[in-house]
């Protein structure tokens, strides 16, 4: 709808939801105000399309299907396997055929009804679809990393500021309960002033020889590539293999750096800034299509003289998951198996009142769509998505390079180094363009 009439039922529910923001729509509207089968009347509902609906984006899909209060009537995705799958669960789940097919997201961005968007492509697919959704007025909840490059992520956290738009990353351990209270026990000081933090990630890389052939009939290969550089298509090239590819991905390593670094952040309350020093190592292959680091290590010091470690689980003795360790040695660590201390005691704990409490989520979807209701910002806003992923976009710059850079996190400018600032962002094909 057009943006006075999205913004009117923005206001109605806004109203509808008063003081209790975090709070689902279908506990506090009463059955009247909603349509046949308990389904959410129009004025109420908020409509969604989904862009992106291979792997992770049908997962968000089926979660963004199950809120009673939203409707998506929508899907796009070069893969038409992939988008006749999706219309086909979205159609039985609302036990009619009216969802609409796209290949060409600016097709979907030209609807007028819709409200939200849920973005799942490649990387190098974030920036474009994702400032076009912001700028055309739509809410979006966008998978991490949210850029393929740090100024792409610039470009992204102002288009959101600019547009007064909700913006939810896809960082959904930030509404689990075990990860919040171990940040909270950081942020209240209970392991003391922390010296170092250690972050560990996956790591691997697919093996085996590839075959280039035609790209096959249901997908558009040559939009698939869209803005990144040009190569042949092969078997093993897009879908889930995109992420081992630097013109696609940054490896596992940046696949989940808005995950256990973004905790990092949280954690120490740096979700709007960024280390002064990055250095590190990484072995890149030099042959075959697969060219993300198999294994890594690199160290970014804050100005506070805090060094985080980022490395592939087990490599330099860093653990799996989230490790603040404090002046006197003691530590809390925390990944999606569980949370373990130093101090047992510590994990009883209780945060006072008068203490730092971090938001308590109702799950990452859902607190998006109640953002979108209220207005208030989410968990994981652009900004804090992009802060975040900068921190693997400035390791794998010092790791290509071989070489420590300094970084002015106020600026997001790199120091006396035009090579290393080159790669702060990536040439896109025409007509392609941030």
């Amino acid at each position: 709808m057009p943006e006075d009439k999205r913004l009117g039922r923005r206001k109605f529910l806004k109203g509808a939801i008063g003081a209790g923001a975090g709070t689902a729509l279908f506990n506090i509207i009463p059955a009247s105000a909603l349509g046949r089968g308990g389904k959410p009347a129009p004025s109420n509902r908020i409509v969604m399309g989904c862009l992106g609906v291979g792997g992770q984006g049908s997962g968000n899909m089926g979660v963004f299907l199950g809120q009673p209060d939203t409707q998506i009537v929508a899907v796009c995705d070069v893969d038409k396997g992939h988008v006749n799958g999706a219309k086909s669960t979205v159609d039985k789940h609302y036990s009619n055929s009216d969802c609409t097919t796209y290949a060409d997201f600016r097709e979907m961005l030209a609807r007028t009804d819709l409200d939200a968007i849920s973005l799942a492509t490649p990387d190098h697919w974030h920036a474009i679809p994702a400032i076009a959704a912001l700028n055309a007025g739509f809410d979006v909840y966008g998978e991490k990393p949210i850029s393929h490059c740090l100024m792409e992520g610039r470009a992204m956290a102002d288009a959101q500021i600019k547009n007064a738009r909700i913006w939810q990353t896809g960082s959904w351990q930030r509404s689990q309960s075990h990860f919040r209270f171990a940040c909270e026990l950081v942020r209240n000081g209970r392991i003391g002033k922390v010296v170092r933090i250690e972050v560990g990630l996956p790591t691997g890389s697919p093996t085996g020889p590839v075959t280039f052939t035609d790209a096959p009939a249901d997908l558009d290969y040559e939009f698939w590539v869209g803005p990144s550089r040009w190569a042949p298509y092969c078997d093993k090239r897009t879908h889930w293999n995109w992420r081992w590819q630097l013109d696609y991905g940054g490896g596992q390593m940046m696949d989940w750096i808005g995950h256990h670094a973004d905790i990092a952040q949280w954690g120490m309350g740096w979700d709007k800034t960024g280390p002064t020093e990055i250095e590190g190592k990484g072995d890149y292959p030099t042959e075959g299509i697969w060219n993300a680091a198999t294994t890594y290590h690199f160290v970014c010091k804050s100005p506070g003289g805090v060094e985080m470690h980022v490395a592939n689980g087990g490599n330099a003795g860093i653990r799996g998951g989230t490790k603040w360790i404090g002046e006197n040695g003691n530590w809390v660590w925390v990944d999606r198996g569980g949370l373990e201390a130093s101090q047992k005691n510590l994990l009883h704990e209780y945060i006072s009142p008068n203490e730092t409490q971090l938001f308590h989520s109702p799950g990452h979807q859902r607190e998006f769509l109640d953002s979108v209701k209220s207005r208030r910002p989410t968990i994981t806003p652009a900004e804090t998505a992009h802060r975040s992923a900068s921190i693997g976009h400035l390791g794998q710059i010092a790791m290509l390079l071989g070489r420590k850079i300094k970084w002015n996190p106020e600026t997001e400018t790199i120091l006396n180094d035009p090579a290393a600032t080159s790669m702060l962002s990536t040439p896109m094909r025409a007509p392609w363009h941030v």
